[in-house]
């Protein structure tokens, strides 16, 4: 990523009477057009989506393991995990950019390195050794590490969790069915089973290594395994039993039955060029079931898998390639869309939008029933999904955004009820999926079964898609944009939920952003959009928690370490970053605080924090993938967040002097 000089900060004027005096417009102009040039051809947008060094070296093992190594890429990723090692403060590789160092991250990003020819006395590689080692070693891995490491012979298949195959053939009513997980649980662990019940082996044709990271040899090593809670350790005995016991003794047919059920299950759901799920774990798990299944080099769905993954590298110009753990097409497009709205009036700009609104509409989803469809057999499709295309799996939160912007923009251009057709799908796809207690989650309603966070596969603590805060926060907006009769009670009953879940402090907390400034954001904007009275005391609660959060030089920032410890929320060492702040203002325009003295300071720097391109840019880590295990970096959230801040100030201040 190009690192951009931020322009010379300018001296600051009364915005409240002048807006222009301060840099305003020009800095909405710049940023204007600086989005409208990141527009493809078909009206979407799509930044950048990049995590960890995980996903990167994971391809390169991937390459490995099928024995279809590409030297050239490899060698481009290879410089990508240098590059992100943190070599002058703990030696390895963390979870987001400043973090800690994550043991399972370095393991990983080590084996990919030896894998794609690094010496392991190299400086790097020595100094990323020490660290694991320090840290116990690779034998302290999380689960899906020890499993990549079966896989590769590095450890022995005791190290991982007994995943049998087996379990496609359990009843929906058993405490344990792939229904109760979540979409991403459910999509990567199916063909997972078959691969480990199998014991498939990678061809590791160069045969790489890595015992030396092991402080006992791993046929040695007697405790993989965390021992938790008591729940956790009764399936930990289960799963001993299980695997020493029981399936020693599966029938040979029984097995082949429930491998034929697990490949019927994920062979539908392949989804074409954008892969099974439209993420990469499952698409890589897939590819190489189906390799170990016998499938060939040549077999369609075997090569329409790999183009999938393929697909999601990118290709930098300093030469360095790393692989994206999905793409982000509708949710860069709805916010990008919506950004753009009060900045200009001209036909270019309002052309963008139309051109973006067309491309939204043709991603709508009205016939194939999901997974959802599990918990609400007789509901409508009507959402959008995330990305390009992933029908089996739309999502509520892109649907909330995408129905609200349809509706705007329909009433904006004076055609009220252009996509009503749209718009009532949608909303009465998500209302189906509104959960028992009035929330909403990202695509399935009450996956709450807490117990499977308990099992030993789920040590990431990430197996379920429970209602969130964010999430209903923007479904709140949706139904209260829309202004739906028969949404009355669903509304209430989702505002009730939100109520519910303030923390003492005012704040919410947010699942799919970081963290509680983001969670903070999407509860207000809703609550706003839905009616509520912005003077009552629990949202004044909100706003002073926002400013108290607020930095000396007028900005906002958090850091992910506040997921870990909630004494941090709020707060990144003093450092502003321009989507915190971005979203602390939009949070407090949402209730009327156009004039705050700390909307002001929060403009000032967005303003004078503006690159010359017209952008902005900062290296954190911006979003949970799962929180405490997996984050994400959406490039586009310095992009449009921080202009739709400025735009809505400025189109706020002038109404208000109107």
């Amino acid at each position: 990523m190009t690192q951009y000089q931020p322009k010379t900060a300018t001296a600051t004027a009364d915005l409240f009477h002048n807006p222009a005096a301060n840099g305003l417009n020009e800095a909405i102009e710049r940023g204007r057009a600086a989005l409208l040039a990141q527009q493809h051809a078909d009206g979407h947008w799509c930044f950048e989506l990049e995590s960890d060094c995980t996903i990167t070296a994971e391809y390169i093992l991937m390459m490995h393991f099928m024995d279809d190594i590409d030297d050239v890429l490899q060698e481009k990723m290879a410089r990508y995990l240098r590059a992100t090692q943190e070599k002058d403060t703990h030696g390895g590789w963390p979870q987001y950019h400043g973090g800690a160092i994550d043991l399972s991250c370095t393991i990983k990003a080590y084996y990919a390195l030896k894998a794609a020819g690094d010496d392991p006395e190299a400086e790097h590689m020595r100094i990323a050794r020490k660290a694991i080692l320090a840290l116990g070693g690779a034998a302290k891995a999380n689960v899906f590490t020890r499993i990549l490491l079966a896989l590769f012979e590095q450890v022995p298949w005791r190290a991982t969790p007994y995943v049998p195959v087996e379990i496609m053939l359990l009843p929906r009513w058993f405490f344990f069915h792939i229904d109760k997980m979540s979409y991403w649980a459910r999509t990567t662990l199916v063909p997972l089973t078959v691969l480990c019940s199998l014991k498939a082996k990678a061809a590791n044709p160069r045969k790489v290594h890595i015992r030396e990271l092991f402080v006992t040899p791993p046929e040695q090593e007697r405790h993989y395994f965390v021992h938790g809670g008591l729940l956790n350790r009764t399936f930990l005995a289960l799963d001993k039993i299980a695997r020493t016991i029981i399936d020693p003794f599966i029938p040979k047919r029984v097995r082949q039955r429930a491998v034929k059920k697990a490949v019927d299950w994920f062979m539908p759901r392949l989804n074409g060029e954008d892969g099974i799920g439209a993420i990469f774990p499952p698409m890589v798990n897939s590819l190489e079931a189906m390799a170990l299944l016998g499938y060939p080099k040549d077999h369609p769905a075997r090569e329409t898998c790999l183009r999938s993954i393929q697909k999601l590298v990118v290709h930098r110009d300093d030469g360095t390639a790393y692989c994206q753990p999905c793409v982000s097409p509708v949710w860069d497009t709805v916010w990008s869309a919506l950004t753009l709205m009060h900045t200009s009036d001209d036909a270019q700009t309002q052309g963008a939008i139309d051109t973006s609104i067309d491309w939204l509409v043709s991603k709508q989803e009205f016939e194939l029933k999901g997974d959802w469809a599990v918990r609400a057999p007789n509901l409508a499709p009507g959402g959008w999904a995330f990305q390009y295309n992933n029908a089996y799996y739309p999502d509520i939160d892109d649907t909330a955004v995408a129905a609200a912007l349809l509706h705007i923009h329909d009433r904006r251009r004076g055609e009220p009820g252009r996509h009503r057709m749209n718009t009532d799908r949608a909303a009465d796809w998500m209302v189906g999926l509104q959960s028992k207690n009035g929330g909403f989650a990202a695509f399935d309603a009450d996956n709450t079964y807490y117990y499977l966070n308990a099992i030993p596969f789920a040590d990431h603590g990430a197996l379920l898609d429970p209602p969130t805060e964010d999430v209903s926060g923007r479904v709140v907006a949706a139904l209260g944009v829309l202004a739906r009769p028969q949404d009355r009670e669903a509304l209430r009953r989702c505002v009730d939920y939100l109520r519910s879940t303030q923390l003492e402090d005012g704040s919410w907390w947010g699942r799919w952003g970081s963290n509680y400034i983001y969670g903070t954001w999407s509860v207000l904007a809703g609550l706003a959009l839905a009616g509520e009275d912005p003077q009552q005391p629990y949202i004044r609660k909100a706003v002073q928690w926002l400013r108290a959060c607020q930095n000396a030089d007028g900005g906002w920032g958090e850091t992910n370490d506040s997921y870990i410890d909630p004494a941090l929320r709020g707060s990144n060492h003093g450092v502003s970053t321009p989507q915190s702040t971005a979203w602390a203002v939009l949070a407090q325009l949402a209730v009327g605080e156009v004039r705050s003295e700390s909307v002001r300071r929060g403009i000032d720097y967005l303003v004078a924090q503006q690159h010359t391109e017209g952008l902005w840019f900062h290296p954190s880590h911006n979003a949970p993938g799962f929180p405490r295990v997996y984050y994400l970096k959406y490039h586009g959230y310095t992009a449009y967040f921080p202009l739709w801040a400025l735009s809505r100030y400025r189109q706020l201040l002038q109404s208000a002097a109107a």
